[in-house]
């Protein structure tokens, strides 16, 4: 068996930046284990695989390297560039059809095409304990807030505080312990950007992710709020590291990016 694969670099300018995806288009799915088995293999954050249903229509499933996942927000960003400028340039939307819902991505303008997800508003969670212990994990002062979604949101008062975070560290079994996986560390930012992040999901496959679509379905609607803005510019300040415009649309969030495609590959099974 041989599949086409690409390698997408999500929220980037240009490739080596941004969040990167291997995208493997199907005529119809294959096993759920092998799509796992390609995932580890390839040792991204996500490995996406899609299956066209329609014009413009596509069902999406997306894998870490240790399993399979509900909402991927750059590994979907990254297949609609791929539609968009390789598969079929035609269009200028698409639907995917996923675990959480139909989502959709429309062509932009400027090269940064706007993605539709799901919004994930944070509630406060007080936990005094965690937060130290937070802290210590990450070779920091504790952050100042925490909240409670899909993932963990803890809030610094200084995006410098943010930038030190020396790493997951042991952070894994303290989400373990609350029956969460997931952390997301942020602040408000400065300058060009109205808040940075970084994100951490080491039980999943991914110490620290590069760029993380999902997160900022948190991030959007807290910061839009205590902001007072609809329109915010986010810089998640990884290594790597990439650029979001988020619009806070109520029950949707969308994020806005552009992609460069980095690699074409054949896998061979």
């Amino acid at each position: 068996m041989k599949l086409k694969m690409w390698q997408v670099d999500a929220f980037a300018q240009r490739s080596l930046e941004g969040n990167p995806a291997a995208l493997v288009p199907l005529e119809s799915f294959i096993a759920t284990g092998l799509m796992q088995k390609i995932a580890n293999e390839n040792n991204l954050a996500e490995t996406a695989f899609f299956v066209r249903t329609g014009k413009g229509q596509y069902d999406l499933r997306w894998f870490t390297p240790q399993t399979e996942v509900d909402l991927c927000g750059h590994a979907t960003l990254a297949s609609a560039h791929l539609i968009f400028t390789q598969l079929d340039p035609t269009l200028d939307q698409v639907s995917f059809a996923t675990r959480s819902g139909t989502l959709s991505v429309m062509r932009g303008h400027d090269g940064w095409n706007d993605m539709s997800l799901p919004a994930d508003p944070p509630t406060p969670w007080a936990n005094q304990s965690f937060a130290a212990d937070l802290g210590a994990a990450f070779g920091v002062e504790p952050p100042r807030e925490l909240y409670r979604a899909r993932y963990v949101m803890a809030v610094w008062d200084e995006p410098q505080s943010v930038a030190r975070i020396e790493g997951p560290g042991k952070i894994g079994a303290l989400m373990r312990a609350q029956g969460m996986w997931g952390l997301i560390a942020t602040a408000r930012g400065g300058g060009d950007y109205d808040f940075v992040s970084r994100f951490f999901a080491p039980d999943k496959g991914v110490p620290e992710d590069p760029v993380t679509g999902s997160a900022h379905c948190c991030l959007t609607p807290f910061w839009a709020r205590r902001l007072g803005k609809k329109e915010l510019y986010a810089r998640q300040i990884s290594a790597r590291g990439g650029n979001l415009r988020c619009t806070d649309a109520g029950a949707r969030t969308i994020l806005s990016g552009p992609c460069a495609i980095y690699m074409e590959a054949d896998i061979f099974l």
